[in-house]
């Protein structure tokens, strides 16, 4: 799951991506709704986490914006205006969720989760490609019922690929959904990945191909 998270208040926004990046949430920050509108227009996200008080503005205004641009990534609401109206009209302004501080950062995790499950994500459960069956809702790749142990970096290459099975998938694509937007990122990091996951793929025989596409991306496909 990759998220956009517009939160002004550093220790809150520190605190935020370090637990969301233990649960294996890609996270971009950014700190005013300026650069928030801006990230969301470029990136493609599976939800926004956004602060109402932030320092150009209300947060809800940016909530109209991003619909009027057609982008529909779910957005949870966090202030510390949390009573019953504020609560309604956060919801009223297109919030999809909307949790007032403090907050335990585990149920934040598993709104977000809850989220990413809506029919509106056009995700199956699961997808099924030669041998693998990887289970989206829990992040798991099975062989034959054995679970697959992947580091989180090959995991979501590898949910990346398995989304789209036979098609090419965009090196750009690839990278977005693999790391943040301040993540330093090696020449042939991502080169890396793909090595090391189609290694572990082959040696247990997994009935999958990961081919590289010259000069455009990759791509998954079961073989014989």
């Amino acid at each position: 799951m990759r998220i956009l998270l517009i939160e002004d208040e550093p220790e809150m926004a520190s605190v935020l991506k370090t637990a969301l990046e233990r649960q294996d949430v890609v996270v971009d920050h950014a700190s005013n709704l300026a650069d928030g509108e801006a990230m969301a227009r470029i990136g493609s996200y599976d939800a926004i986490v956004l602060d109402r008080r932030l320092p150009d503005g209300e947060g809800l205004t940016l909530i109209p914006r991003l619909r009027a641009l057609h982008i529909e990534a779910p957005v949870i609401a966090l202030t510390a205006m949390s009573g019953l109206q504020d609560r309604v009209s956060g919801l009223d302004a297109g919030a999809d969720d909307y949790m007032g501080k403090p907050f335990a950062t585990e149920e934040l995790v598993a709104r977000l989760r809850a989220l990413h499950r809506r029919p509106y994500t056009l995700r199956a459960d699961q997808a099924v490609v030669g041998r693998l069956t990887y289970d989206f809702r829990h992040r798991e790749a099975l062989i034959d019922d054995q679970t697959l142990d992947l580091p989180r970096r090959e995991r979501l290459v590898l949910e990346t690929l398995i989304r789209r099975p036979g098609r090419t998938i965009m090196r750009s694509a690839l990278e977005e959904a693999v790391y943040a937007l301040d993540d330093e990122i090696g020449s042939n990091a991502l080169d890396a990945h793909i090595s090391r996951l189609r290694r572990k793929l082959d040696d247990l025989a997994a009935g999958i191909e990961i081919r590289a596409i010259r000069n455009l991306g990759y791509l998954l496909r079961a073989v014989s």
